[in-house]
């Protein structure tokens, strides 16, 4: 069984900083790329960033400049440091990640996991 999950959201002002984490838990082999998501209410999850398992880099527009995502590999565990938060960025934050499991001796099994999310609001 696999498990990721997030912790670090919260309640900021505009302008504040906070960090979220993510560790994969389990019967983890190995994880693939990683990747933050959100989803602000009425709205479509959307991607905010990823990262690959040799920390080649993706970012939506809209937070380039501000988040940076990283990531311990030997620690399963990806991370989000978000700062100059804006009202706007206010959503659900979910961690994503493509984990490959052992099977007996040699099968390993890749699937694509979410976290269960954090809130994050930003007040104006």
């Amino acid at each position: 069984q696999v498990q990721l999950v997030e912790s670090g959201g919260g309640l900021v002002q505009a302008g504040g900083s906070l960090r979220l984490s993510c560790v994969a838990s389990g019967s983890v082999f190995s994880v693939a790329t990683m990747g933050w998501y959100r989803q602000a209410p009425g709205k479509q999850r959307e991607l905010v960033a990823v990262i690959s398992s040799v920390g080649i880099t993706k970012y939506a527009d809209s937070v380039k400049g501000r988040f940076t995502i990283s990531r311990a590999n030997a620690r399963n565990t990806v991370y989000l440091q978000m700062n100059i938060l804006k009202p706007e960025d206010t959503a659900v934050y979910y961690c994503n990640g493509d984990v490959t499991v052992l099977r007996g001796s040699s099968t390993r099994i890749t699937s694509n996991y979410w976290g269960q999310g954090t809130q994050v609001t930003v007040s104006s």
